[in-house]
C-alpha cells in the first residue's frame, strides 16, 4: 500500500508560498507558506507540515488504540486525541523534537491499568508513531 501527495513552492522561502495536494481531495492546492509554518497566522486559511503531521499522528494513534481495545473485548464510546507538536530551532536547523499525544477515552467496562496498558500499546505502534524520531509522551485520561 503506498500513500502519495503533492507539494507544489513558487517563489523565496519567505515571499514564497506553495500548495499542498493529496488524491483523496482532503488537500486541494492547500496554502502553504513560511508565515503560515513559522508566525502566528492565525484566522488565514492553509495549513503547514507540522499541523499535518500532528494530525496524522492523533489519527494513527487514536485508530491504533481502538484495534487494541477491540482485540482486549472493549468498544470505546469516545476516544479524543490532541496532538501537540513541538518545533524548535537546533544548531542544525528546525527539528521536532517531541511530540506530545493528550487523550480523552470513555470506555465503559475498563479497568484503569488495562486502559493504560493498551494506550501505550498503541502509542508505541501506531505507523506514525514509528516513523518519527521525537520524544513521544502520552497523558490518557479515561473518564
Amino acid at each position: 500500500m503506498e500513500r502519495t501527495a503533492t507539494a507544489v513552492w513558487n517563489g523565496s522561502i519567505r515571499e514564497g508560498s506553495g500548495t499542498l495536494t493529496t488524491p483523496s481531495g482532503v488537500l486541494n492546492a492547500q496554502p502553504y507558506s513560511f508565515k503560515l509554518r513559522f508566525e502566528d497566522e492565525s484566522g488565514r486559511s492553509g495549513t503547514n507540515p507540522e499541523e499535518l503531521i500532528a494530525a496524522a499522528h492523533a489519527g494513527c494513534f487514536t485508530m491504533a488504540l481502538s484495534g487494541q481495545l477491540t482485540k482486549a473485548g472493549h468498544t470505546a464510546k469516545e476516544l479524543r486525541t490532541n496532538a501537540v507538536l513541538t518545533l524548535e530551532q537546533q544548531a542544525t536547523g528546525f527539528t521536532i523534537t517531541k511530540i506530545q499525544l493528550q487523550l480523552t477515552a470513555s470506555v465503559p467496562g475498563i479497568a484503569e491499568e488495562e486502559f493504560q496498558a493498551l494506550a501505550k500499546t498503541a502509542k508505541e505502534n501506531c505507523p506514525v508513531s514509528k516513523v518519527l524520531n521525537a520524544e513521544i509522551s502520552l497523558d490518557a485520561t479515561l473518564l
